[in-house]
């Protein structure tokens, strides 16, 4: 059983890893706020306009940071808004840190 779980564990990691290790995506991770407020939630809109890229470019990248646990969204009136999801991105650290320093194997 803990065999499954530690699979599992390294299995999101990699899948984590992965969705931010891209430049774009890291531009946009960079972009975001850390809570879904109103006063600095972002849109596809914004975060293309920002980075200088297109809309479908944008919504992309969106879509495999959420699909990896890393973003969250909510749609308010017309738009979604996007936001960093604090959890999930500490738990992506912290399983990093415990790699990196040998405190479990793959």
């Amino acid at each position: 059983m803990a065999e499954t779980v530690q699979t599992k564990t390294h299995d999101e990691l990699a899948r984590q890893l992965w969705a931010v290790g891209d430049l774009v995506r890291l531009q946009i991770l960079d972009l975001l706020p850390n809570s879904s407020d109103c006063e600095h939630a972002l849109n596809v809109s914004t975060i293309a306009t920002r980075l200088g890229l297109s809309q479908p470019t944008v919504s992309h990248h969106l879509r495999v940071l959420r699909q990896a646990g890393i973003v969250e969204n909510k749609k308010m009136c017309r738009d979604v808004y996007y936001w960093k999801n604090a959890d999930s991105a500490h738990e992506l650290a912290e399983g990093l840190k415990r790699v990196l320093s040998g405190e479990t194997t793959l």
